[in-house]
Formats: C-alpha cells, structure tokens, sequence
C-alpha cells in the first residue's frame, strides 16, 4: 500500500487538491523557483506544481485604473477652471462638497467654492470613491479656463482646450461621469435637451437619459454608474413582499422596504434644515418652514395645465392620472379600468354585490363605505348641499341637482 502512494503522478494530485491542505512556503532566494507552489500528499510530502494557469490577482494593471483616470480628469477641471462641484441639494440649498456650508442660489455657492477651498482641499476631492459609485454633479455656468481666461462654452472643448494649449493630462478616451449644469436663470434646465424641471433632484436623475454608461437588459434604461443601474434593477423583481411589521403586501422589494423605512422604522424622516424638527410627512415639513422660518417652498407646477400642487409626488400622480390618462387597474367583469387599486375595489362592488356596510340607525346595508357615510347624513340631518338660486339645503348632491332641473331649469340652461 506504500508503493502505491509513491507513485501518485502531479495529474491526480491536481484531483485532490480540494482534500489536502496547500502549503504555499516562502523561499528566501529569487530564484526560478519562485513560480512554483507547494501541495502535501497523503504521506505528507511535499510535491511541487507550476502555476502557468494561474493569473496573478495580486499584479497591478499597467497604467491607471479607470477611478484614477477620473479622479484625474475631475482635479485638473477643478484646479485649472471656475467650475465647481454640488453635493446634492439639501434642505436650505445647494451644499458644498468640502463643507457643510448651503446656499439657496448656485451662484453664491460656486463663489463660495472658489474663495473657500483652496487647491489642496480640491485635490482630495472624491478619494476612496469606487468607480460603481464615481460621479461628479458640476456647476459650469459661465465656464471660462483660469489659465488664460477663454471663455468656453462646454465641457468637452474645455478639456480638450487644457489638453491642447496648457498640456494637461487628461483622458478623454473612457465614459465621462461628470454631469454638467448650468444655472443662468431660475428655470432648471437640462444643458442636452429643452425639458426644464422644478427640482434639481429630478434633473439629476433625468441626465441618465444622456448618460448611458449602464444599460438595463430589461428595459434598455440607461445609468451614470453602475450601483444605478444595479438599485434600478431592484425594481424588475416582482413578486409579494410582506411588510414585516404589518399584514401589507407590495409586489416589489423596494416598495416594501420604502414603506418599512417611512412608516415602522423612520416615521419621521422629514427634518427641518433650521431647526432639526422632524415630521411624518413632507407636507408637514413645508407648512412648518412657512410658519415658523418664513420660508416659502416654490409650489411645483404642471407644464400642461398650469395647476400648483404641494409635492412633486402630487404632481406626478396630477400628470399620470389626469394627462397621461393612466388605468392600470382593469375589472375583470367589464371595460372599466383605473388609477388606484382602491378605485377598481370600489367599483368592484357593482358586480360582486356585497354590501359590508350596515347602517347603525336604521341597518340598511351599502356596498361602499363612502355611500354609507353619504346616507348617515338623512339620520344627522346634515344639508350641506345649498341651492344658490333660491337657498334651500339638502343630504345629497343628487337631490340638489334634481331640485335645479325642476324648479331652475330656465336659470340654469342660461
């Protein structure tokens, strides 16, 4: 049995490697030997083994990496040129990059940059950033270069203006994660296209349109980086998420963490930037920064039709439902469809029949709670429904209708 583990060739041994222990041993001369890594057989000898179909991960790529050629490109941009780079905007402003200073108009942060920060400051800007992360939010309004005072229009021909008249090393060959803006009016406006939008969130995320360095294999949308693409993806996941504190489904993940974060876990999330004082909804948020700070919060407006609405979330529902005329929730039974899921539940009653709702007076039963408190009103006598011609009140809005057609029909067809 002996002799038989003698002769076991470098071919089997390669077999087993995944039962015997590697025992890589350190050599103390540079030697040829050096490529060569050390396995114990079943006797505990040492076999040597060549390593030709290995790569070595620990080698360093010749030349920069992709990060360092960006970095590159984003230092010498803010050290040769006015150009000034955003944090985010925040809940009083635009913010620095290098402070937590804001400013509600672009201008005076850009000023501030500049006078601030000094090329030292800069030229640690975005280290320890991976590239699935990388990109730059840019302020190029009035972009001129520092060196020679030209003044240029875009960011490309200003690199390419460094590159070619001052010599500076900039690498133009790889996929630009710079996102550039101008602010030369109060309009936020795209710098690729004619659509302006009422925040500089939605503008930022609009630029992946223009910036398709990640694509989708779903649906072709593309993205600035690559941790876009990879949250974007998220919601391509469909199925039944239960919330964990409560009995609610979502059919993706992120609507289910979405409504975990806000509701369970942070329920109040939207602070205060003067005061730190927090509240559950936006809505809130903005009535306080009016009564108590005298900040008045810009209404976002709809291009269509020129309504004002509180949030930009009412906004989008606005333009949705009432341009877009969006009804994806479609009754089975007939042609009918809608907006919102409760809509659909609402109308479903005509065909189901169910009447769940009993009146505690008189215990007449209604298939929708609405029709129940509408009918409550006979028992309160609650008028709430006054005729302008000639005063007269009643319960319900289709009795006032009926009572203008019988005794105002004249009045009314003027």
């Amino acid at each position: 049995m002996d002799s038989d583990r003698r002769i076991y060739s470098e071919d089997i041994l390669r077999v087993l490697t995944t039962n015997v222990k590697i025992e890589l041993l350190n050599r103390e001369d540079n030697t040829s030997d050096e490529d060569t890594a050390y396995i114990k057989d079943p006797d505990g000898r040492q076999v040597s083994t060549t390593k030709n179909d290995k790569k070595d991960k620990d080698q360093k790529p010749k030349g920069p990496t992709d990060v360092e050629m960006h970095r590159n490109n984003i230092r010498v941009i803010l050290e040769c040129t006015n150009a000034t780079p955003i944090r985010c905007h925040g809940g009083i402003g635009y913010q620095c990059c290098f402070c937590p200073e804001q400013h509600p108009d672009p201008a005076d942060l850009k000023t501030h940059t500049i006078e601030k920060h000094d090329s030292k400051t800069k030229q640690a800007f975005m280290k320890g950033k991976t590239m699935s992360e990388f990109f730059v939010k840019l302020d190029i309004t009035a972009l001129c270069c520092k060196l020679c005072g030209a003044e240029i229009d875009a960011l490309e021909p200003l690199m390419a203006h460094l590159s070619e008249i001052h010599g500076k090393k900039l690498y133009t060959d790889i996929r630009s994660h710079i996102l550039p803006f101008k602010f030369n009016d109060e309009t936020l406006r795209c710098i690729f296209c004619p659509n302006d939008f009422n925040t500089f969130k939605v503008l930022q995320g609009h630029m992946n349109v223009h910036f398709r360095n990640f694509i989708c294999e779903t649906c072709d949308s593309g993205f600035v980086t690559r941790n876009m693409r990879r949250n974007h993806m998220k919601t391509h996941d469909t199925g039944s998420f239960i919330c964990s504190f409560c009995p609610k489904v979502y059919d993706t993940l992120l609507k289910q963490r979405a409504h975990e974060k806000q509701v369970h876990r942070h329920p109040k999330m939207n602070l205060c930037p003067y005061c730190n004082e927090r509240f559950r909804d936006f809505t809130q948020k903005v009535r306080h920064l009016k009564e108590a700070h005298g900040v008045q919060k810009e209404s976002p407006k709809c291009k269509a039709c020129d309504r004002s609405f509180e949030t930009m979330a009412a906004l989008s529902v606005h333009i949705k439902r009432d341009h877009l005329i969006q009804r994806p929730h479609k009754c089975s039974e007939c042609d009918m469809s809608f907006y919102v899921k409760a809509q659909l539940r609402n109308h479903f009653v005509i065909h189901s029949g169910t009447r769940e709702f009993a009146c505690s007076v008189c215990l007449k039963t209604f298939g929708r709670k609405k029709t129940l408190s509408d009918h409550m009103r006979i028992h309160t006598d609650d008028r709430r429904h006054k005729c302008k011609h000639c005063g007269m009140a009643f319960v319900q809005k289709s009795s006032l209708r009926s009572h203008v057609r019988t005794n105002h029909s004249e009045i009314h067809q003027e």
